[in-house]
């Protein structure tokens, strides 16, 4: 099996190549942003990964996205993260922490703060805040003085992480946060160096990515990106032009990996794995979880040399180890992805090889 097979790249080693995906989980004080003392045992417990990237870690306040959300910023959540990498660690896992500022998708009901983004524009439909759904908020636009000090902020979480003993960091680039709405024409109305051509678009991205590698290096330095994915209300319409640039800039450096995220819609592998010779880490997005068997298929078209795998894992702490038996997969339920609650955390048993329960699970 492809998937099982160790992986050796230019910047990065694994011992398969399963990757599991940056989930948000929303366990963490929501006060002081602490992750909570049983996330060392919910990522050890799934160890077996080829990689782990962690949920996505607010660099800032301003950029904290919902309830329940862990930080990168104090000392208090360094020395809670540290506990999370030796936990990994001592399982034989490498863990990347996922580098977060949510940007518009924000909300004072969050952060007691008003969101920032590249513009004043504000997002469509609304979002989870600690009193429930509710409208969204204009942002305020950054200043450009400002733009430099949360290129700081990303650069000054990824020494922090680096130092709590984490494998390297992921700067999520996905989704409709931040680092996309800088790059998305319909959020970056800005007629400054940061904003109107693509090539202005996309100096927030790259000044980003140069600030994380000067403060860990590169080969400790991953991006997440999804072309032409509308969450959150983004409208890409020269996408492919904006990422088949930014991907020739990024050459420059010999990133840990590229991380893809990719929909029937997008089809943005097809066009981006040609241009990217460096690691690629795939991740399907669709309504039903990605397969062992699109894995497989994404491994052997040469269109990924890992997958990212995201909710099997919730519930298949022990994912490799499954596929490798051909075993049973647990799913959960949608109600304990997120919160404070602790039930569907750490409560997800290993594959059970007991043969008498292999052919009862099987049949049921």
């Amino acid at each position: 099996m492809r998937l099982l097979e160790a992986f050796r790249g230019t910047a990065i080693q694994l011992p398969n190549r399963i990757a599991m995906a940056p989930m948000t989980r929303g366990r963490a004080d929501d006060t002081t942003g602490v992750p909570h003392p049983m996330t060392a045992e919910y990522y050890a417990q799934r160890a077996s990964a080829g990689l782990i990237v962690s949920e996505g870690v607010w660099i800032d306040q301003a950029g904290k996205s919902g309830p329940g959300i862990p930080g990168l910023v104090t000392a208090q959540h360094a020395e809670a993260w540290r506990q999370v990498t030796e936990a990994v660690h001592e399982k034989g896992g490498r863990i990347f922490a996922q580098l977060w500022h949510a940007g518009r998708v924000a909300h004072p009901g969050v952060t007691g703060r008003t969101p920032v983004a590249p513009s004043a524009v504000r997002q469509a439909g609304r979002i989870f805040s600690a009193e429930g759904w509710t409208d969204t908020v204009e942002p305020r636009a950054l200043g450009e003085e400002e733009v430099g000090e949360v290129v700081r902020d990303f650069a000054g979480a990824a020494r922090r992480a680096v130092e709590a003993g984490f494998d390297g960091v992921e700067l999520h680039g996905a989704n409709g946060y931040l680092i996309q709405q800088f790059l998305a024409g319909n959020t970056n109305r800005r007629e400054d160096r940061y904003g109107g051509s693509v090539a202005a678009r996309l100096a927030f991205p790259l000044e980003v990515v140069a600030a994380v590698v000067e403060q860990v290096g590169a080969a400790k330095v991953a991006l997440r990106i999804s072309p032409g994915n509308p969450e959150n209300d983004i409208v890409e319409d020269d996408g492919k032009e904006v990422y088949s640039r930014l991907l020739a800039e990024l050459r420059r450096y010999e990133l840990a990996y590229l991380h893809v995220i990719d929909t029937p819609d997008t089809e943005a592998l097809s066009y981006l794995r040609p241009l990217w010779p460096g690691t690629l880490v795939a991740n399907l997005r669709s309504e039903e979880p990605t397969s062992r068997e699109e894995g497989e298929l994404l491994i052997g078209s040469g269109l990924a040399d890992v997958v990212a795998f995201g909710r099997l894992f919730i519930a298949n702490p022990d994912l490799p180890t499954r596929f490798a038996l051909d075993a049973p997969l647990a799913r959960a339920d949608h109600d304990v992805y997120y919160g404070a609650r602790l039930d569907g955390y750490t409560d997800f048993p290993a594959f059970d090889p007991d043969p008498a329960k292999f052919a009862c699970s099987a049949r049921s």
